[in-house]
Parts: C-alpha cells; structure tokens; sequence
C-alpha cells in the first residue's frame, strides 16, 4: 500500500503554483507577514469543490486559480 504523497502548503493543490501564502511564508522564516492576500478573496464555491479532499485545510489556491475561477463565475 501507498502512502499518501504530503501536501505542500506553499503550492496550490489545484495548479501547483506558488499560492504566496503569507502564513506559510512567516512560518517558513520567522519573520512577521502582513495579512496574507486571501483574507480579502471571495473564493467561489465551486473551485473550493475541485480541491482534493487531502488537501482541504492544508494548503492555499493561488491568487491565479482564484482569478481564473472568478472570471469564469456566472455574473448575478
């Protein structure tokens, strides 16, 4: 049997881009982030649901996941 393969926090579980999250960054260093940029995204619901589950809560999309997802949401 497999062992699961560890998610990387400092990817993107979607795209495996650098999703620059500023809480890994400032616990990889040490050194104080400002708030990180996902603090002010709205994240549409259904990129959240193309996660996989192993990564839910373990790593952060990147700004460009985010982006793409947003220009393809439906407008209301």
């Amino acid at each position: 049997m497999n062992a699961p393969t560890p998610v990387d926090p400092t990817r993107c579980p979607l795209c495996g881009g650098d999703n620059r999250c500023a809480m890994e960054i400032e616990r990889a260093t040490g050194q104080a982030q400002p708030p990180c940029w996902c603090t002010t995204t709205t994240f549409p619901p259904d990129l959240l649901q193309r996660l996989p589950q192993s990564a839910r809560g373990q790593a952060c999309i990147c700004p460009a996941c985010v982006q793409a997802a947003l220009a393809e949401a439906p407008r209301a």
